[in-house]
């Protein structure tokens, strides 16, 4: 069953007080890194700046979607952001479950 991912981040004071060229090295390492991933079955569907004309919009300035093949994979790639330093420079939330469809989570809602 396939498992999801959802981050919301926006850049912090400290990312923000980065010289250009530490940002550039930092976000390197990132796109070094990222090389592997999909052979471990983990899939980007979409890495984008937010829409904020939108009804309750986030004030996160970024978002980033995935997909995984199970849990694992997304606690992989979780493991690996926060060995990063991601989160040293943004404000970042996550939200992760499981695959699911319109019945189930009505089910589910019913029981919250």
């Amino acid at each position: 069953m396939s498992h999801y991912l959802i981050e919301l981040y926006t850049p912090n004071a400290k990312w923000n007080a980065l010289p250009v060229e530490q940002r550039q090295h930092f976000l390197a390492g990132l796109q070094e890194a990222m090389g592997g991933l999909s052979s471990l079955g983990i899939e980007v569907l979409a890495l984008t700046a937010t829409e904020h004309d939108i009804d309750r919009a986030s004030d996160h300035r970024f978002m980033g979607v995935w997909r995984f093949p199970d849990q694992q994979a997304c606690e992989a790639l979780l493991g690996g952001i926060k060995a990063s330093g991601w989160y040293e420079y943004f404000d970042h939330v996550n939200a992760s479950g499981t695959e699911g469809g319109f019945a189930q989570h009505l089910l589910e809602l019913a029981q919250a």
